[in-house]
């Protein structure tokens, strides 16, 4: 009897621990939806939206320098950003990614963005970590977090992997 308790309180958890997780990673908003849109601080202590990318398909992207997934998958959008930064995209202005840091720490930051090789100009932070406003407002709760966004601010996908983009994007190029 105390060996069917035992195994009835970890199923419990387990059920309890992926009923969280899933929980966390749902997005607050879903295909089709116009993103919202929010304004944060680039390094250089500037203002930056979302809006400034109007016209542009945008993968918004909340991560964070002391987060091991988001940094294995800057490693992913890196590449990405190559391919498709300078590509003509069917309707839209072009493509770009808009990296929002959950960060307490600039330094912390700025080594990330760097030794990480995020060369699109599009970062900002307002250095409150998982508390800042745009992650409020977007409801991230884990990161990373992602939303692919189109050239009339719908989103597209919510927490798509590169390859979701990379097949989205392929498909709308101009030849």
């Amino acid at each position: 009897m105390k060996i069917l308790k035992y195994l009835l309180f970890i199923a419990l958890g387990l059920a309890i621990g992926f009923g969280i997780k899933a929980w966390t990673k749902m997005a607050k908003y879903s295909s089709g939806e116009i993103a919202p849109d929010f304004t944060s601080t680039t390094p250089d202590g500037q203002s930056m939206s979302l809006s400034d990318f109007k016209g542009q398909v945008v993968l918004l992207s909340f991560w964070g320098s002391w987060c091991g997934p988001c940094r294995d998958l800057n490693k992913e959008m890196v590449p990405l950003y190559h391919k498709y930064k300078d590509v003509k995209i069917k309707d839209a202005k072009g493509f770009t990614i808009f990296s929002v840091g959950m960060e307490k720490s600039k330094e912390r930051w700025l080594k990330a963005i760097e030794k990480d090789g995020l060369i699109w100009p599009n970062h900002v932070s307002d250095l409150q970590r998982m508390n800042g406003a745009a992650g409020k407002k977007y409801g991230v709760w884990e990161i990373p977090t992602e939303y692919l966004i189109d050239e009339k601010g719908h989103i597209i996908m919510t927490n798509p992997t590169i390859k979701e983009v990379d097949n989205w994007l392929s498909k709308r190029l101009l030849q």
